[in-house]
């Protein structure tokens, strides 16, 4: 009996030592990314400067990694110091201290280092015509959650016949030792795995009802086709137009607005012909005629270019609406680009790689909540936040280094609900 048990036993050891082979890796970078969105990402990115310097490449800026460490957890020590390197950091952004972070452990900021060392998926993913279509993240999500389904469902396959395998050496036992024992039920029989099966079931089943549920309304990646091929990124991208050009409401109102026909005119009046930009392609692979797609403006126009008159036969052009709303939730343009200086592509995604626009974010209230976390306000020369006296004084102070949306009630539900 004691020599079946102890056959068992490798069996589900061998299990564990695999499947945490497998998920090692996985779990260490986790740490890190964790680690990284809640001590670092509030000042930090990992390829651009944002209050603090990018952390890419680190590491090859500091003699060795030991003063990484001492600074992290106590910069205020280096500066004192005189350390070159934090004395240099210190006075390049404005002789703002990094915040102390006395309880990362070593291992801590090395899963932190790895995070930022890990090679992030490319964003972009040239199509035929060249026209950038973002890789979604919820897709790289949608790969991993599939991954750890198929090898949740094995390692319940193993956890049943390893139950299996016991019943039927402890039969066996029982058969040895003289022993009566019952016949054993078919599993179809078995209230145990029929009450499991069922529990199974449910919490799959509400699963897909939750996810679908919560997903009516949202039309992420939805890209019509528009009455007028028009390339943002020949518009935005190669001729460097800026995106309030056409989209004027975005710093005055609650609407960025879609441009009238007189506001293409301005340029396509002299410009009649697409002869020097890159090749344009539909997400089909067809190819455009970028000079009959302006001849169509023209007609909607009511343009005559060969007179240079209009005709009085024009027409509004019928734009398909692609980023909407819920009736219940308020969103301002202004409030967002006039005074949080957002950019376009906060939202928008980038906007000037687009060939055909699609909705890149899925503008859902969880996504909208996580931005309002994670943005700092820009209190700087910015009157509209002039009334909050406490946190202007906190950070003149250096109580705080800066202030999120969420800090000034961003994340209150009569902000965005009415």
């Amino acid at each position: 009996m004691s020599h079946h048990r102890s056959i068992v036993s490798s069996l589900c050891a061998v299990v564990i030592f695999v499947f945490s082979l497998t998920f090692s890796t996985g779990v260490q970078a986790q740490d890190g990314k964790a680690l990284f969105q809640q001590k670092c990402a509030s000042c930090h990115a990992i390829d651009k400067n944002l209050t603090g310097p990018a952390l890419k490449g680190v590491e090859d800026r500091w003699p060795n990694k030991a003063d990484i460490y001492r600074w992290i957890r106590n910069s205020a020590a280096l500066i004192k110091e005189g350390h070159p390197r934090a004395v240099e950091v210190f006075t390049e952004y404005k002789k703002v201290q990094m915040t102390a972070f006395p309880e990362l452990k070593d291992a801590d900021i090395d899963a932190i280092l790895a995070y930022i060392n890990t090679p992030k998926p490319e964003p972009i993913d040239g199509d035929k015509g060249g026209n950038g279509v973002p890789v979604s993240n919820k897709a790289a999500e949608s790969d991993s959650a599939l991954i750890f389904g198929i090898l949740t469902i094995i390692l319940a396959v193993i956890a049943l016949i390893l139950l299996q395998v016991n019943s039927n050496l402890k039969r066996l036992s029982d058969d040895a030792d003289g022993v009566p024992s019952p016949e054993p039920l078919p599993f179809w029989r078995n209230k145990a795995y029929i009450a499991l099966g069922a529990i199974v079931l449910f919490m799959v089943g509400g699963y897909l009802l939750f996810q679908g549920a919560s997903g009516l309304g949202r039309s992420q990646k939805y890209q019509p086709e528009q009455p007028i091929y028009y390339s943002h990124t020949v518009h935005a991208g190669v001729n460097q137009i800026s995106c309030l050009y056409c989209h004027n409401g975005a710093m005055q109102g609650k609407h960025a607005n879609i441009p009238s026909v007189n506001v293409c005119m301005n340029c396509h009046m002299g410009i009649n012909e697409y002869a020097k930009g890159p090749k344009l392609y539909r997400e089909d692979g067809t190819e455009v005629d970028g000079t009959a797609e302006i001849q169509k403006l023209y007609q909607y126009a009511g343009w005559d270019p060969a007179t240079k008159t209009y005709n009085g036969k024009g027409s509004p052009i019928e734009w398909v609406r692609i980023h909407n709303l819920p009736d219940h939730v308020y969103f301002n343009h202004a409030q967002h680009v006039t005074v949080g200086k957002q950019a376009c592509q906060t939202c928008h995604g980038e906007i000037q790689k687009m060939g055909e626009v699609y909705q890149y974010s899925d503008l859902s209230m969880g996504w909208c909540i996580n931005c309002h976390r994670e943005s700092k306000v820009q209190f700087t020369d910015n009157k509209f936040y002039s009334i909050y006296e406490k946190f202007h004084e906190d950070l003149k102070n250096k109580k705080m280094d800066s202030v999120t949306v969420e800090k000034i009630g961003g994340t209150e539900c009569m902000k965005c609900h009415y």
